[in-house]
């Protein structure tokens, strides 16, 4: 809670730089003194010792800045998918402090989405990685459609995060319907043959199923039921299309 409170004092000072500055002073207070600070981000089980859970949500909020300011507008209704993300996550108290600095952040600072992610990459597991592409692409689709500029600095991002293309197309396809939908979900092409069906489905449903995920975090739990479900729903449609028992 410390660092919170020193970014609000921060910026009350000196604006942006003070509330990044107090933000960082006041993380450290808050490790030293083992405060917890309240709630843990939805992917804090995943991420590694490199990286403490103040850098990591400092990197997550620029790189929602990012997505919300792509296609050249900030619209309400991702504000509020990424404050209904914060409310869920830490509480109403704490996400009222964070999304005071999150609005600075959209609103006046320019951030750097390679050096973010290159950061992110280098300290965090293939699979907040993923969760966090999810989790972006939930914010450009909040406001029920994904432009073109959208989907390129997505697929910037993807790329600087090291995640593969067909994880890329497997996560779009969630949010993007399209007739071959189905086949992009389980990264496989519409000439593969019933056995590379099934092959694949098992791959992605052992990928993201929700047992794997341990954790106590139920965002992370949902997270993962989710895209399962669109792992199983993306494989009946397919069986119902070629009739595979």
């Amino acid at each position: 809670m410390i660092k919170w409170v020193a970014a609000f004092l921060g910026y009350f000072i000196f604006r942006f730089p003070g509330a990044v500055l107090g933000f960082i002073v006041g993380s450290l207070l808050d490790n030293l003194g083992g405060s917890s600070g309240g709630g843990r981000s939805v992917f804090q089980d995943f991420t590694r010792q490199t990286v403490s859970p103040a850098d990591f949500e400092l990197n997550l909020l620029s790189l929602c800045s990012i997505i919300i300011k792509a296609d050249g507008q900030v619209s309400q209704r991702e504000l509020d998918y990424v404050r209904q993300y914060f409310l869920s996550t830490y509480g109403k108290e704490k996400a009222n402090a964070i999304f005071r600095t999150f609005n600075e952040v959209v609103k006046k600072r320019e951030v750097s989405a390679q050096r973010i992610c290159t950061y992110l990459a280098q300290r965090t597991r293939y699979e907040v990685r993923l969760q966090l592409l999810h989790f972006l692409f939930g914010i450009a689709q909040a406001d029920g459609q994904l432009s073109k500029a959208e989907i390129n600095k997505l697929k910037e991002i993807a790329g600087y995060l090291r995640l593969g293309r067909h994880d890329f197309e497997s996560i779009m396809a969630m949010f993007v319907k399209s007739a071959d939908n189905a086949y992009k979900i389980l990264e496989i092409e519409k000439t593969a043959t019933d056995d590379e069906v099934k092959k694949a489905y098992r791959k992605m449903a052992k990928k993201y199923h929700p047992d794997r995920v341990v954790t106590e975090n139920e965002a992370i739990k949902k997270g993962a039921e989710e895209k399962f479900k669109e792992v199983q729903k993306a494989y009946e449609t397919i069986q119902k299309e070629r009739g595979i028992s």
